[in-house]
């Protein structure tokens, strides 16, 4: 089933997507979701993520801190960046250890920004990122986004933008310390991604790659390329698929699909 698409209006996003995903005049879309609009909520969220100006600092609380918080879940997420122009930075974790006070403080003072770990990315590369990870998305960068669907984020600095903050609770969840996290590096054929306590993600490029996922359904289908059909329809770029078996998915030489699923207890 194809799921459907919904686009969200960012002050941080383009006017001049991709093509395949339709023309939107004169609206800066940042986001797009595929979470079953009109349907039951989905467990996972698939976004895809296109942005002109470099996002908030912010944090997502991890579940114990999201249900003390009378939230129904916390935030993992895991980025693929699809492409980046020359230059283009990920923030990810801190360049020291902080305490809570030392948080508060820069974020306050804007020193944050330059405590961040600013990573210079290219296309192929893969974040996983645990929640407490204090984060930021550059400008100049498109990804796609695999998440539990929980929409709550704490921003810790905003650039001096008219953004509301979030020091009491992005502090108190934000465990400020550097990224050393193994689920990172950049892509090379068939490759598992990421495996957390919510979801996994694979990155897969032929047949072979489809046949080392041995999890069962349902699984989130992303199209990179043109060479693929799933129940005899050609998947697309800028599409999401959720199926329950991937029997119907047949995967062409050179194409390139991100497949995710629940990680079963």
């Amino acid at each position: 089933m194809f799921l459907e698409r919904h686009f969200v209006e960012k002050p941080w996003g383009r006017d001049d997507l991709p093509p395949e995903f339709g023309a939107h005049g004169w609206q800066r879309i940042g986001e797009i979701w595929y979470n079953g609009v009109g349907q039951s909520p989905l467990p996972l969220l698939v976004k895809w993520m296109f942005t002109s100006e470099k996002l908030s600092i912010q944090v997502h609380p991890l579940e114990a801190d999201a249900k003390q918080r009378g939230l129904a879940s916390g935030k993992e997420e895991c980025w693929y960046i699809v492409d980046a122009e020359p230059g283009a930075v990920l923030g990810i974790g801190t360049n020291r250890a902080l305490s809570a006070e030392e948080l508060r403080t820069a974020s306050l003072s804007g020193e944050i920004e330059q405590l961040l770990d600013w990573k210079t990315v290219r296309a192929g590369d893969y974040f996983y990122i645990p929640a407490g990870t204090i984060h930021a998305i550059g400008a100049g960068i498109t990804l796609v986004e695999v998440q539990q669907p929980a929409d709550i984020t704490y921003r810790l600095f905003a650039y001096g933008r008219p953004r509301e903050l979030h020091l009491e609770d992005g502090v108190a969840v934000a465990l400020p310390a550097p990224y050393a996290d193994a689920r990172s590096g950049h892509v090379s054929g068939n490759l598992k991604l990421a495996e957390g306590p919510h979801f996994w993600l694979h990155h897969i490029v032929d047949e072979a790659g489809k046949g080392s996922i041995k999890d069962g359904g349902p699984y989130w289908l992303v199209p990179g390329f043109r060479h693929s059909t799933h129940d005899g329809v050609p998947t697309a770029p800028g599409g999401c698929i959720i199926g329950g078996s991937l029997e119907q998915l047949q995967v062409g030489q050179d194409s390139s699909l991100l497949i995710a699923g629940i990680t079963k207890a």
